[in-house]
């Protein structure tokens, strides 16, 4: 089983907001995908599956706010 993390966001951005999510859970993702769509103050950016697999657990809703290196999801 895999864990999707949210990846370094350039200097000085820290977290991001998640806005929605283009899988649910117990769907395939190939490596690649965009997963979930989030949002800085600054930009809107979809973060991509890192592996290829079964959505299995989302780890945060949208509305919720997440740290650099936090979890998402999970994939197995």
């Amino acid at each position: 089983m895999a864990k999707v993390v949210l990846p370094a966001l350039g200097e000085g951005i820290e977290k991001a907001t998640v806005s929605y999510w283009h899988f649910e859970i117990g769907q395939e993702v190939k490596e690649g995908d965009e997963l979930i769509e989030m949002a800085t103050d600054k930009a809107v950016f979809n973060v991509p599956s890192t592996v290829m697999g079964v959505l299995k657990e989302k780890l945060v809703q949208d509305g919720d706010e997440v740290k650099v290196g936090e979890a998402l999801a999970t994939i197995e």
